[in-house]
């Protein structure tokens, strides 16, 4: 078996230094180009790779990033690390991805395998659902909440998007349709919280206040729908829906079409993150784009920022949402009469 090229074979092709070929590696600027492109044929054609191990162990640095996720399932969060990743990519760092879920069911506290991996920093996508377990990594390393607006530890930056905004623009859409009995199928935490307040106090604003009505759910797609047939079983059912996700947006199409309701003729809905299942053609929901690669790219931003200021004071940073109207959401049926033209 041959041995795997060393940066001593790569020097020897590319006939420079080892130093040299070190400086190239780790993106030094003080190389002149005819020797960079030389170190880099060289690695080429050997199939040279450098050892990352030996290299963590000289620079006290892993160059890697922790990504926590609270919720793997989540499709908005492949458009966040989708943003996170490709500036932290153009930096010269690789992302770990962790589960939370998994990690709280075995007892661990949820960032201890990223941290026993001695990551350079964390970035925890979504709610966790005890943002005091980050203390103690946040006094540790560089730590960024992403999409979430939980409280966040000491020195943690936290960027999201700004869900009274997109709720406010969400709920005016379906006033401004002529909806006036709207229901709010809400999730859970920070984030939870925020869109349902906006939607009461948007609704009280109009003077709808009694008309509003607020479900709870899990913020899946099974919840979405249980909500939606408790909602549509009671009398003076709803004429529009605003779900606090698309996942559980889908379950409230779910309902709607099995109790044997045309949306968006006798049911409006609204969705929230414009995730990809939203632009389904076949779903094609109105929903609230959420910024996700945005947030992720500002995510990045502010470790990268922090990297070189680790005593700077926590900033909050939101990216402002825009609604996406697409084929969910249409005037209620009483309007749709009162605006058909005559017939003799």
């Amino acid at each position: 078996m041959t041995r795997p090229p060393t940066i001593r074979d790569v020097a020897e092709r590319a006939g420079v230094s080892k130093s040299l070929v070190s400086l190239v590696l780790r993106g030094s600027d003080q190389v002149r180009p005819e020797k960079r492109e030389a170190v880099l044929r060289a690695s080429r054609e050997l199939g040279y790779r450098p050892n990352a191990a030996a290299r963590s162990l000289s620079e006290q640095r892993t160059r890697t990033v922790g990504v926590l996720l609270n919720d793997l399932r989540n499709p908005w969060f492949v458009d966040l690390l989708d943003g996170l990743n490709s500036l932290l990519h153009a930096n010269g760092l690789r992302m770990l991805l962790a589960d939370a879920r998994l990690n709280r069911r075995t007892g661990q506290d949820p960032a201890d395998p990223l941290l026993d991996l001695r990551v350079d920093g964390l970035v925890v996508v979504g709610t966790l659902p005890d943002p005091a377990a980050l203390e103690a990594a946040a006094a540790r390393i560089p730590v960024v909440l992403a999409g979430s607006r939980e409280p966040a530890p000491p020195g943690a930056d936290v960027v999201a998007g700004d869900d009274e905004r997109g709720a406010r623009l969400a709920t005016e859409h379906l006033i401004g349709l002529g909806h006036r009995r709207i229901a709010h199928i809400a999730g859970y935490g920070a984030v939870g919280a925020l869109r349902r307040r906006s939607f009461e106090a948007t609704m009280r604003r109009h003077g709808l206040a009694d008309e509003a009505v607020v479900e709870p759910s899990d913020m899946t797609e099974e919840g979405g729908y249980r909500a939606t047939v408790r909602l549509l079983s009671r009398p003076g059912r709803p004429t529009a829906v605003l779900a606090v996700n698309d996942i559980a947006a889908v379950g409230v199409l779910s309902a709607a079409e099995e109790l044997g309701l045309r949306v968006p003729r006798d049911l409006s809905v609204v969705g929230y993150d414009n995730t990809s299942i939203a632009r389904l053609r076949h779903v094609w929901l109105t929903t609230v784009d959420h910024a996700g690669h945005e947030v992720g790219r500002r995510a990045a931003r502010c470790l990268l920022d922090r990297f070189d200021d680790r005593d700077a004071p926590g900033r909050e940073e939101l990216a402002a949402p825009v609604l996406e109207i697409r084929g969910t959401a249409a005037a209620p049926p009483a309007r749709r009469r009162l605006s058909a033209p005559l017939t003799e």
